[in-house]
């Protein structure tokens, strides 16, 4: 399909740089194929689903994936480097977007550490205070294979103190990140530490928000796709045919695939929390819907006249245009049911992308 026919003209304005206050507070807009867009609030949830019906979190935590550092040659010649870490390939290698990546070379050696003044040489020799890399290969895009020198925990340890948080270019362009996002930008259920983004659809969530789900007898069940920032990456091809998605790592486990599979079997209805809950889903559903354990890397990407397998409903943030997530929900209720819906989101002054509002989307037969 041409990459065209999912743009569309959103007022800068109404990009959010903080998310509502509190968290459920957040608008909410209800789209059924065939009937016009209805107004809610988040903490509207238990009246607008049903008891049996089962809501599906994307459990990853956000880490601190952005570093910056200093590229250093035998020669002298230097270069300071940002590095995005988005996949994870083995306890010492991560592939990251790098800046300037047309500036690196397969075998550089790039220092990192907490700011740019002390990234370089000249920065402090204390081994907790840095993180040394080497270029273990390098992609299309600015895209490299970084191998640390530390491996496992400490690796992880390493990239916690001496990264920041990744927060999305939209927001970042316009603002620093600051204390306040390291709460705002991570779901209170967040687990499983390994996501450069942030699944925000989640974001909206309070423990009294999933104690009143509970108690309306809507269950919840969690999986995990460690989010990349692959996410941001815009669409440059013409057609959605020539576009490459970037792989995230998933998992279903064997008791949660089990769990799904009987919600659906007694007619209740899976409810994704976010279009990665709904790819990880539908990259783990058999043909016939059937739902089983899921351990790996998923490059799913989800157009229009995809056949959805699993998720009967998904809540989602407003979306990119041009964007493969703007796709995903063009394919789930339709592309003219949702041009239609962001008209009037846009009109009516919805708040857009990670900290603005959401939407319930629902399909045919739902």
């Amino acid at each position: 399909m041409r990459v065209d026919l999912f743009d569309f003209d959103l007022p800068e304005a109404l990009i959010a740089l903080r998310p509502a206050v509190p968290r459920d507070a957040a608008r909410l807009l209800r789209v059924h194929p065939g009937a016009p867009p209805a107004e809610a609030r988040v903490r509207d949830l238990p009246d607008l689903l049903r008891p049996g019906d089962c809501l599906v979190f994307n459990d990853t935590r956000v880490i601190p994936a952005r570093l910056r550092g200093l590229r250093t040659r035998p020669d002298g010649s230097t270069v300071r480097v940002e590095a995005m870490l988005h996949l994870r390939e083995a306890p010492d290698r991560w592939r990251a977007f790098a800046r300037p990546g047309k500036r690196l070379r397969e075998g550089d050696r790039i220092r990192f550490a907490a700011g740019e003044a002390g990234a370089g040489p000249e920065g402090t020799a204390c081994d907790l205070a840095h993180l040394d890399a080497t270029v273990a290969a390098r992609g299309e895009g600015g895209e490299v294979t970084l191998a640390f020198d530390l491996s496992g925990a400490y690796l992880d340890e390493a990239v916690a103190r001496l990264g920041e948080l990744p927060l999305p270019p939209y927001i970042a362009g316009r603002r620093p990140a600051d204390a306040q996002d390291a709460a705002d930008y991570q779901t209170v259920y967040a687990r499983e530490p390994g996501a450069v983004a942030a699944p925000t659809a989640g974001l909206h969530f309070t423990p009294d928000l999933l104690a009143r789900l509970d108690a309306a007898g809507i269950g919840q069940a969690r999986v995990t796709l460690h989010v990349g920032a692959g996410t941001f990456l815009p669409v440059k091809a013409d057609d959605t045919a020539e576009h490459r998605m970037h792989a995230e790592i998933g998992t279903v486990t064997a008791e949660t695939a089990e769990r799904l599979n009987r919600v659906r079997a007694g007619g209740g209805r899976l409810v994704a929390v976010g279009t990665t809950s709904l790819r990880l889903l539908e990259a783990a559903a058999d043909p016939d819907g059937t739902i089983r354990p899921f351990a790996g890397e998923t490059d799913i990407f989800i157009t229009p006249g995809y056949r959805f397998r699993a998720v009967d409903v998904l809540m989602t943030n407003f979306h990119l245009p041009r964007s493969t997530l703007f796709m995903l929900v063009s394919a789930f209720s339709g592309l003219d049911t949702m041009r239609a819906a962001y008209a009037h989101a846009i009109a009516q002054g919805y708040r857009f992308y990670s900290y603005g509002d959401s939407s319930l989307l629902f399909r045919a037969g739902t």
